[in-house]
């Protein structure tokens, strides 16, 4: 990255030149803090065209605007020459141009203001002109042009309320009280956690560090967060036949404050569980495994497909854990204990709609589940509803939230996933092209989303910013996920779904 910085103030001014589409343009220097080269961009749905999305700058969160699209002027693919032009003042924005050209000096009464309105083209807001080798150079008026391409956010909006995007949730799931469980697969068996066992999903890590001497069920040991992670074979755990592989993603639960990631070969689905489809193991196969056995219960899923829901506790043997228990201590007290209210951890599911990545508190989502063969589609519904679904006899409304974020339809449908999501008035579900992981993150990784997103579709008032990765999450709000119109809808559709319950036989 290369980088600009501005130095203290002279007699005369010193502008900033760059060019976008073609022409020559400056904006004062003081007003730049940097120039950096284009960073990955997350880009916000439904923002303003001039909006690309929101960058990571060093742990902050800025909004990053086209200059071609504050112009009106159509789009072009970066080069290696783009650049972002990041601008100092109560609210950052970068500005990405096509070029940046020179650092110069001018003096006051080469500024010609008087020609400002006659020498701007369509679009274009000027404070000035000068000439600068033998080029007539343009100062922008980027406070202008913000101002006329983006709707400034409600004051509501300034800071993030973290405990907002925690308790909405809760308090909508108030008066449901619904048990989950992460089902995945080993060795082509279905199995299952308990949600509130699992403090993470993450992608096994490439790279392991192998410990001689140990278990053959200890894959290896990574780094995670302020400790060391070790990984552990669920097909071993098990006694199931091994893999040429060693598992897609690790499942990584707390015993008393003890770490372990379980590698399963593919995590399928977060499903709400009908306590009454429950199953004890039966008497006699408990027996024969010894009356301890890994196994907590069976689950009889729709269709008659058996989930058997494993006991955290009963995965390792006691001596085990209390090895584990002692070297994870060990471990803790050469580190820096961080005080009580830096250990406040909140959990999402994040998912992904084309190149993007979003995050739904974990609390809004009943469950997760494959997209059915068969929606049935309703007679004059709305554009953002897909159809209506049977789910275990409750007709569920499904929207298309690639459709609903207006975004390009995408015709694979590998990895799609329906999440269901539940709010105060209504319960629907999502399409996805896919499901990542379960994240946990600090509420200081939680900042509220820079002003220039526009009030019209305010869906994303909050990221997660990990800086770490290089990753910024849209945090999406579920109760602002429809427009005030389209809630109206869902309920007049509730009103009627008995009428069509009666229709549709799951």
């Amino acid at each position: 990255m290369d980088e600009f910085r501005t130095s203290g103030a002279a007699r005369d001014p010193r502008f900033l030149t760059f060019r976008s589409a073609g022409h020559l343009y400056a904006v004062p220097a003081d007003s730049v803090s940097e120039v950096m080269r284009l960073p990955a961009i997350a880009r916000v749905p439904q923002a303003p065209q001039s909006l690309m999305g929101l960058a990571n700058l060093r742990g902050s969160v800025l909004p990053v605007a086209s200059v071609r699209a504050l112009l009106g002027r159509s789009e072009a693919a970066a080069t290696p020459a783009s650049r972002l032009i990041v601008l100092q003042g109560t609210s950052p924005v970068a500005l990405a141009v096509d070029e940046v050209s020179d650092l110069v000096r001018i003096a006051h009464e080469a500024i010609r203001t008087a020609e400002a309105d006659v020498a701007a083209s369509t679009g274009e807001r000027l404070q000035g002109v000068f000439e600068s080798k033998s080029d007539v150079v343009k100062i922008l008026d980027i406070p202008e042009l913000l101002r006329v391409a983006f709707v400034a956010r409600t004051t509501s909006l300034q800071k993030a309320d973290v405990g907002a995007v925690s308790r909405a949730p809760a308090c909508a799931l108030a008066n449901t009280v619904r048990a989950r469980v992460v089902t995945f697969d080993v060795a082509g068996q279905e199995y299952a956690l308990p949600l509130g066992a699992i403090r993470e999903i993450v992608a096994t890590p490439a790279h392991l560090t192998i410990v001689p001497g140990s278990d053959d069920a200890v894959l290896g040991i990574v780094a995670y967060h302020d400790r060391l992670l070790p990984l552990l074979s669920l097909r071993r755990l098990l006694d199931l036949p091994a893999a040429a592989g060693r598992g897609e993603q690790a499942l990584i639960v707390s015993f008393d404050d003890v770490l372990i990631g379980f590698v399963a070969d593919r995590i399928r689905a977060v499903i709400s569980v009908d306590v009454e489809r429950l199953e004890k193991l039966p008497p006699v196969l408990a027996a024969r495994l010894g009356g301890e056995t890994q196994v907590k219960e069976i689950y009889r899923a729709a269709n008659d497909r058996l989930i058997a829901i494993l006991a955290p506790d009963r995965l390792l043997r006691e001596d085990v854990m209390k090895t584990l228990a002692q070297s994870d201590a060990t471990i803790k007290s050469t580190q820096r204990h961080a005080p009580e209210d830096e250990v406040v951890e909140l959990r999402f599911l994040v998912f992904r709609l084309d190149n993007d990545e979003f995050a739904l508190p974990i609390d809004a989502v009943d469950e997760v589940a494959r997209v059915p063969d068969q929606i049935t589609r309703l007679p004059k519904a709305p554009e953002f509803l897909e159809g209506v679904i049977n789910l275990r006899g409750e007709v569920l409304p499904v929207i298309d939230q690639r459709r609903r974020f207006d975004m390009p339809s995408s015709i694979a449908t590998t990895g799609k996933r329906l999440v269901v999501v539940r709010t105060d008035r209504h319960r629907a579900g999502l399409i996805v092209d896919s499901v990542l992981e379960v994240l946990r993150c600090s509420p200081n990784q939680i900042t509220s989303s820079p002003d220039l997103a526009g009030d019209s579709h305010d869906v994303v008032r909050s990221v997660i910013n990990l800086e770490a990765s290089g990753r910024i999450l849209l945090l999406l709000d579920p109760s602002t996920l429809l427009t005030r119109s389209e809630r109206d809808l869902l309920d007049a559709f509730g009103k009627d779904r008995g009428k069509t319950s009666r229709k549709i036989r799951p």
